[in-house]
């Protein structure tokens, strides 16, 4: 019996730190990109995390797939790279392309694919398989094809200490998000959270350009951050306010009028979402310690950060 799409993929559950007391455990990168199934075949299928089909979008990668050589289900990362960093933009422009277009950006931004799992090879389906087999496989099938670009085999290591490194802002800076840990004797169970994701987060400062909720009691805060012709650019949402800094924050900050940068302007909540976010202006004059992950898009973060609290010792235009 072979795997068909739709296939749901297995999930991962946040955490907020790596897994200690000896727990069994194998750590990978997380790379910035989608998520997809990929059905190696004569007639390849290339499918996103909620079913859609990608193959149209990324005729390169379905290329390589209808040329692997042997029939194969691959749970893999699509990426890809510009300015020597994974680009979560250019992918989402790549992936509303397609005909002439799709081909000309494979050509211009190819994708690439960073494999960490083997779900099905040569009609042999692997999901009741431990994953410690599976990854034996994947590095097999590697080998055996001589696979190269478009074709990455995703970072893999039992030491715990090796996966911190990654960790690093330095590794967030080109496009590593994080590091997923998973049980080595665990099988495959599509749709199940039975792995655990940590992202990489670091600390860091922005302006405190309006709230949501009124400003004597704030529920959250729009960040943005000044640029050299002082204009005052969008960065970021928080995470909803503990009741302390609520109480902080609603004490200083100062409710703006029609003179604020983003009187009459419109933000949606988050970075897919397409509802305007109903907020209220404050003077931009509070510099806010932040928690971020190294998930930046244009310059705005793409997941909310959390507020840390208030640099006093900081004006706006310290803020870079």
């Amino acid at each position: 019996m072979h795997l068909s799409p739709p296939l749901e993929p297995m999930l991962a559950r946040s955490v907020s730190a790596l897994p200690t007391g000896g727990r069994r455990a194998v750590f990978e990168q997380k790379a910035d990109g989608y998520r997809v199934v990929v059905f190696a075949r004569p007639a390849p299928y290339l499918q996103s995390r909620r079913g859609a089909e990608l193959s149209g979008a990324f005729p390169e990668i379905a290329q390589a797939a209808a040329e692997l050589g042997v029939e194969a289900v691959l749970d893999a990362e699509l990426v890809v790279s510009s300015a020597g960093r994974l680009d979560f933009g250019a992918l989402q422009q790549r992936a509303r392309r397609r005909g002439v277009t799709a081909e000309r950006a494979a050509l211009q931004q190819p994708g690439h694919l960073i494999v960490f799992d083997l779900l099905e090879v040569e009609g042999t389906v692997l999901l009741q398989e431990p994953l410690q087999r599976r990854r034996a496989a994947l590095k097999e099938l590697f080998a055996a094809r001589f696979l190269s670009a478009p074709w990455a085999l995703c970072p893999q290591t039992t030491d715990a200490e090796v996966a911190r490194t990654w960790l690093d802002p330095a590794w967030g800076s080109v496009g590593i998000e994080g590091v997923m840990v998973k049980d080595p004797a665990s099988r495959y169970r599509p749709g199940v959270r039975g792995w655990d994701k940590l992202r990489a987060h670091t600390t860091t400062e922005a302006v405190i350009g309006a709230v949501t909720g009124p400003s004597r009691s704030p529920t959250s805060l729009l960040l943005g951050r000044f640029d050299t012709a002082g204009h005052l650019h969008m960065v970021g949402t928080t995470t909803p306010l503990t009741r302390a800094a609520a109480i902080e924050l609603g004490s200083v900050l100062q409710a703006a009028g029609p003179e604020h940068p983003w009187h009459g302007r419109r933000f949606s909540g988050g970075w897919s979402a397409t509802e305007p976010l109903a907020f209220q202006p404050v003077a931009p004059e509070f510099v806010a310690e932040i928690a971020a992950d190294t998930a930046v898009d244009a310059g705005r973060y793409r997941h909310p950060v959390r507020y840390l609290r208030l640099r006093g010792d900081m004006a706006a235009d310290d803020v870079e």
